[in-house]
């Protein structure tokens, strides 16, 4: 991982768990090792894809002591987000890709020793043979794409339900296209917006900013 990568990893570990580390971790097992090892895990294992864009894979399994992993128990959750970010964070600083998701598992390996771990990542598609995706909503919440519609608007059985009265009851539809995704305006009054531009039908790229009436928000391709 980047020195820049690294540190805001861990400053959002520390931030996570308000400096318990110490208390957790008392076998001296480091959660920013677990990033460590999972980004060496990452360089090791990539490989060419179509387009020659480096692939890597996306989904990883830790291996943790039985003591480790009942002692991080109350914060595996967000360790396991706070690892998928560090993952993408890390793709987007080397230009790698990702042919789904990013998972992490945690799982118990009896003959570990505490303060142990080993981590095994595998290229994993996405449902349908898709890419990954998600939508990060303004509240910072992530909402993943797969091999299905996700709808925005006012109607409340929508996906992505927004309360902008600049927004239309259907407004908006994201969909699986190829290995990828693409914003598609329903014919709503105020428009959709990629990037400050207004679209009717757009492929989506990493870091697009989507704008539905006043509500803006991110794809995110990983």
């Amino acid at each position: 991982m980047s020195g820049v990568g690294l540190k805001s990893f861990e400053r959002r570990l520390e931030r996570m768990v308000e400096g318990a580390f110490s208390r957790i971790f008392r076998s001296g097992l480091r959660p920013v090792e677990l990033g460590r090892k999972l980004t060496r895990e990452m360089d090791d294992r990539r490989s060419v894809g179509v387009g020659g864009r480096a692939v890597v894979p996306n989904d990883f399994t830790f291996w943790l002591s039985e003591a480790d992993h009942s002692q991080l128990a109350e914060i595996e959750g967000a360790l396991r987000r706070e690892l998928a970010d560090a993952a993408r964070d890390y793709a987007r600083d080397e230009g790698y890709t990702f042919m789904g998701p990013v998972e992490v598992e945690m799982v118990v390996d009896e003959n570990l020793r505490p303060g142990a771990f080993r981590v095994l990542g595998k290229m994993k598609e996405g449902e349908g043979g898709t890419g990954a995706g998600s939508i990060i909503l303004p509240s910072n919440e992530r909402v993943p794409l797969g091999d299905y519609v996700v709808t925005v608007g006012r109607q409340p059985d929508s996906t992505i339900v927004l309360a902008d009265p600049n927004v239309s009851r259907r407004h908006a539809e994201v969909r699986p296209q190829g290995d990828g995704y693409v914003v598609v305006d329903l014919g709503s009054t105020n428009g959709t917006r990629v990037n400050g531009v207004r679209v009717t039908e757009q492929r989506l790229a990493d870091g697009d900013q989507l704008t539905f009436g006043n509500t803006q928000m991110y794809f995110q391709a990983s």
